[in-house]
């Protein structure tokens, strides 16, 4: 990943964080030399060992899975909040950017298609984005044949991840003065982007130590 050294983020705790908080990632491989991607909601869980593992499952007629090569590396990708940063927003000329959060994660891919182990997956999933509402519904509630016969429809994929790489582009590169005209800009803005991309930058603001606009 391309990141220059004012955006790019190297604490694996504070990417790994936000893996966790995306979720949502793009799982890219090569296959005779071209790339095959497909997004899928993973969970990142952490081995007894210090290790962590990129879980998740594919629709079993979905090839991608069976052309994954268990010797090759693959790449997930998360995408946060983005927006647009006008140029008219700076006290000098500039040209038009855009600010971004983005995670790589890098490993090897092993398929678990064990019934027990692709349950344990699966219920860990459904637990995390139930939440509270586990009570009302958790897998153990599904009928047995239900549950086996949607088990045979999928397969599952657990990604050993050896590095990470991100890049948090969120304007560290400009003066209090400027990165207050954006977050000013930005708060003016209805489309849900551009609020989450403000919510990332106060972070960023008050990390500086710059007083409250």
């Amino acid at each position: 990943m391309y990141a220059p050294a004012y955006f790019k983020e190297t604490d694996p705790e504070k990417i790994r964080a936000f893996i966790r908080q995306q979720r949502f990632g793009m799982l890219v491989s090569s296959v005779d030399h071209l790339p095959v991607a497909t997004h899928l909601p993973f969970e990142l869980v952490a081995l007894e060992n210090g290790a962590y593992v990129l879980q998740a499952h594919l629709a079993r007629g979905n090839a991608h899975w069976r052309q994954l090569d268990p010797d090759r590396e693959v790449l997930v990708i998360f995408q946060g909040p983005h927006g647009y940063v006008s140029p008219r927003w700076y006290d000098h000329v500039n040209v038009p950017s855009m600010n971004y959060i983005a995670a790589h994660a890098y490993g090897k891919a092993r398929l678990v298609e064990e019934a027990d182990d692709l349950y344990r997956m699966l219920k860990r999933q459904i637990e995390t984005h139930e939440g509270e509402n586990i009570g009302a519904y958790h897998i153990d509630l599904l009928p047995e044949k239900f549950l086996k016969a949607e088990m045979r429809g999928i397969v599952g994929v657990e990604i050993a991840v050896t590095r990470l790489e991100a890049s948090f582009k969120l304007s560290q590169n400009r003066d209090e003065s400027n990165y207050r005209n954006i977050l000013a800009e930005l708060a003016k803005s209805e489309d849900p982007q551009d609020q989450a991309l403000l919510a990332e930058m106060r972070k960023v603001y008050e990390s500086k130590g710059y007083q409250h606009p």
